[in-house]
């Protein structure tokens, strides 16, 4: 073909106009946003039956994370009406297959007033004796976990070498000599004020004001125990200052921040 002229392939080379960009949409206001917080209950039926469900939840949860090692391993969340009575996992039943009906109420003396199935007497002594010694504990959980009992074998409580181990920085306490479940006023006078507790020998126990509270510090102080044992392995730790560690610890330690935290999972086994 024969060349075009030059004026032709300069005029084609020549851009058009560039199309307008439509503008950015409007920022949403803030107060349209959906943003979970707890539940507030006037009505104790309610109450009961919305506990019963995330602790039938949370024990699901437990089960698929694998926290669960033959009979062991239990939560329990206070009844909102019924005086030293609490709701807990049956003896016996895999976590994973449990729901809000299998769940027993078991007063602070471990007789079942409602439910058709044994109770693990002993495990719920230690329960019995926490909520007894810490009115402000909704829930308490304790399971039998690999990293936790790992670090519980140490005697070590979770130092603060990462951010989400501050959590629980001078919020934790070590219960330095093995404690059996017949040692429950013992174990619950070790735990104090806090929201954990290693067991040297046994593992973690930890407390909420609600369910999703409790599980998740168990979960998450699991995590940070898991951490803390590969960071050893491969070498020295860098401890975050104390400052910061209680700056990060204030952003990250409340119960709310918990409960907010443990939704997720939650939407995994949620009925």
């Amino acid at each position: 073909m024969p060349d075009q002229p030059a004026s032709a392939s300069a005029s084609a080379s020549v851009p058009g106009p560039v199309p307008a960009r439509p503008p950015a949409p409007a920022p949403v206001p803030v107060d349209r946003l959906r943003f979970a917080l707890p539940p507030v209950h006037t009505d104790p039926a309610e109450e009961r039956a919305y506990r019963k469900e995330r602790l039938a939840g949370a024990l699901r949860l437990f089960g698929r994370l694998g926290y669960e090692d033959g009979v062991a391993g239990h939560i329990t969340v206070r009844d909102p009406e019924f005086a030293d009575c609490h709701w807990v996992n049956p003896f016996g039943q895999a976590l994973s297959a449990l729901g809000a009906d299998d769940l027993l109420l078991v007063d602070g003396d471990g007789r079942v007033r409602r439910g058709a199935r044994r109770v693990n007497e002993l495990a719920f002594a230690v329960h019995a004796a926490v909520h007894r010694a810490r009115p402000d504990a909704v829930a308490v959980v304790h399971a039998h976990a690999p990293y936790g009992r790992a670090l519980a074998a140490l005697g070590e409580l979770l130092a603060p070498i990462s951010e989400e181990a501050c959590a629980f920085y001078e919020d934790h306490a070590l219960l330095d000599g093995f404690a059996g479940p017949q040692d429950a006023v013992r174990i619950a006078r070790a735990l104090g004020p806090y929201k954990a507790l290693v067991l040297r020998n046994r593992g973690m126990l930890t407390v909420g004001d609600s369910v999703d509270a409790a599980a998740w510090w168990f979960i998450a102080a699991e995590r940070a125990a898991q951490v803390q044992l590969i960071a050893r392995a491969a070498g020295k730790p860098a401890a975050i200052d104390h400052r910061a560690a209680l700056a990060a610890r204030e952003r990250f330690g409340s119960d709310l921040a918990a409960w907010v935290s443990y939704q997720p999972l939650w939407q995994t086994v949620a009925p």
